[in-house]
């Protein structure tokens, strides 16, 4: 067949079809040459790109914060809402226009000022000392590499380097704290009169403007769509661990390759004299500040060191302690500090050593050798360990099988459950508001009315119930949203068009009394008419226990009364269609004596930090006008 072709291919017909073969592959092959690049960020903020990555990596972020501190109360289905998303993209965008202008202004986070963050958090402390052991020991299990972490708290560390500077030039004087705290603090004294419930006009509801207001509130009156679950569960209570006790033997060798976690590592008591070298330094610039770190470290004995590290030292955060850094251990700071650290002998003053942040002066005060628990003391801890991995391991690989089972067979439970000797479970009919059992989670919620579950009719993702328990589901029975019988809401819908009647009769008779009230009839008069009591409030604050708060609120946004001691009239509805016709007798300002200097600075830092707010979220809208910002919602 092959050599019937090639005798067909020949003369000019074959050129031809060669000449358009040619010029299609040369046409679509350079358009793929210049569209093989795929973009793939989901906010482009001038030249810096925010990847999908690190977009989904935030979002999980404050997922799982969220999660730790509502508990039962998490509601994941929050994090699927565009006006979310676009709340994190929103925060990342100006995150990413303050580290430009961080460049720009040449502002950075000093190494000092990184370590000091790291070692501050109780974390990664034992007994109030920083521990690289623990330090390790939680970014493993977080699943992050030193580096990255690092990189993280720095960038966020930068991030607030222009809001703090913002915040620290915003000024508040006492003349600015004396007027908030008069408004804040403000009382005001008004009368008002509870309006007896009304009678409307017309207190008779055909059967027609019963189905009017059904047919208009049609939304009012529905039965809520309803799903009822298939599922099947993994438990690692549930399950047996196939590995057999460990020996000793196997508990040794583990104690050995982990001996770093069962003691403490060799840390070394340090102070230092910073003598800060400026960001892309000239020779000269640096010339001057390796001759003022020589005669310092030429003066310097263990006697004067504290007082030279107070008089002379950039770093401020150890300056005003005599330059002290605590105790260190291996891992905590930069290379060159610390091998310079760690070869020095107790007493011992190193010359100047350069780093990223300048010339340091060390001095090691003393040194704290590292001390191991002996085997014996930990061995159960080992047991318990190397047992619990093993159950970890069952519940994981029993997890992925489910996961890989349902998945070949989008279409039923059945054939996972048989494979993994596991129990088709079902629920009852709940709505998207939840129902019992594992109804009553968000995640199964979420997972059973998503588009993919409940319109597609597929098994759903595995969902994780616990860290050690999850289930996949599937929708066994779907009853749509539907419009509940007319008789059914017959005399519910009777009492709310009746409720609507007298809330507009109580409206229009409150707004004749304003009136009335406004041409000078007076309000004891009004009231005793409409066989009411005058109520007075006086000196009353924003918040007051026995005063309707839509009274308050209504009175704390009106006019002051006139000059001539007249005053300002208003009528505000209240609950269950009732309303009260109010008089605004008297404004009196705050009694700032009564504040305690402690109280004032208090608010002092309040305001400083909600006045920096507002600057910090003008300056980064001003820098977004002059930013270049492309936005791919489509990777959302």
């Amino acid at each position: 067949m092959l050599q019937s072709l090639r005798d067909k291919m020949q003369g000019w017909p074959a050129i031809v079809v060669l000449g358009i073969a040619v010029f299609a592959m040369s046409f679509f092959g350079i358009e793929g040459y210049f569209s093989s690049q795929v973009e793939s960020f989901v906010a482009k903020v001038g030249k810096r790109e925010i990847d999908q990555q690190h977009y989904q990596d935030t979002i999980n972020r404050i997922r799982q914060q969220q999660r730790a501190q509502m508990g039962d109360q998490f509601d994941a289905s929050v994090f699927d809402k565009p006006e979310f998303k676009q709340q994190i993209l929103d925060q990342l965008i100006a995150q990413q226009v303050l580290l430009q202008a961080n460049e720009d202004l040449g502002m950075r986070v000093s190494d000092q000022a990184l370590r000091d963050t790291i070692a501050s958090n109780p974390a990664f402390q034992v007994d109030g000392q920083f521990s690289a052991d623990m330090y390790r020991a939680q970014l493993a299990a977080a699943g992050m590499t030193p580096d990255m972490f690092q990189n993280n708290i720095r960038t966020s560390l930068e991030s607030s380097l222009l809001p703090d500077a913002i915040s620290g030039s915003t000024i508040v004087t006492q003349a600015d704290i004396d007027r908030y705290l008069d408004i804040k603090l403000q009382r005001r004294t008004f009368r008002y009169v509870v309006l007896p419930r009304q009678t409307p006009t017309d207190s008779q509801v055909t059967d027609a403007q019963v189905q009017d207001y059904y047919k208009t509130h049609q939304a009012d009156f529905m039965n809520p769509e309803r799903v009822s679950l298939k599922y099947i569960e993994v438990k690692a209570a549930d399950l047996k661990s196939k590995a057999p006790q460990p020996t000793d033997e196997e508990l040794k060798k583990r104690y050995q390759d982990e001996i770093a976690r069962f003691g403490l590592p060799e840390q070394r008591e340090v102070s230092h004299i910073l003598i800060n070298v400026p960001k892309n330094a000239t020779p000269d610039q640096q010339k001057v500040a390796l001759e003022k770190a020589e005669k310092i470290a030429a003066q310097a004995t263990p006697e004067n060191f504290a007082k030279l590290a107070q008089q002379n030292s950039d770093d401020v955060g150890s300056k005003l302690a005599g330059g002290d850094l605590g105790w260190l251990q291996k891992g905590v700071t930069n290379p060159v500090f610390e091998s310079t650290m760690f070869a020095l002998q107790k007493g011992q003053i190193s010359k100047p050593v350069l780093s990223d942040e300048g010339y340091h002066i060390i001095y090691l005060r003393d040194v704290r050798s590292g001390q191991t628990k002996p085997f014996e003391e930990v061995r159960d801890q080992l047991v318990k360990e190397a047992t619990s991995a093993d159950h970890d391991r069952a519940y994981n690989d029993a997890a992925g099988k489910m996961t890989d089972l349902t998945s070949q067979n989008p279409g039923s439970l059945e054939s996972a459950a048989q494979a993994l000797q596991l129990q088709v479970k079902e629920t009852s009919l709940f709505s998207r508001t939840g129902g019992e059992g594992i109804a009553a989670n968000p995640k199964v919620i979420a997972a059973a009315f998503s588009n993919d579950v409940l319109n597609s009719g597929n098994n759903s993702n595995l969902v994780d119930l616990g860290k050690t328990d999850s289930v996949v589901l599937r929708v066994d029975k779907h009853v749509p949203a539907s419009p509940k019988p007319i008789a059914e809401v017959h005399d519910a819908i009777v009492r709310k068009i009746l409720d609507e009647r007298i809330a507009s009769a109580a409206q229009e008779k409150a707004d004749v009394l304003v009136q009335r009230l406004g041409k000078g009839e007076d309000i004891m008069t009004l009231a005793q008419a409409e066989h009411a009591n005058v109520q007075t409030v006086n000196q009353a604050q924003r918040v007051q226990q026995g005063v309707p708060q839509a009274l308050l609120d209504k009175v704390f946004v009106m006019p002051h009364p006139m000059t001539d001691g007249k005053p300002q009239f208003a009528d505000v509805a209240l609950d269950h269609g009732s309303y009260a016709v109010l008089a605004f007798d008297k404004v009196e300002g705050g009694d700032l004596s009564k504040l305690t200097d402690d109280d004032r600075r208090q608010l002092y830092r309040q305001m400083v930090q909600a006045y920096g707010g507002v600057e910090t979220q003008g300056f980064v809208d001003m820098l977004k006008t002059k930013t270049k910002i492309q936005i791919a919602k489509d990777r959302m």
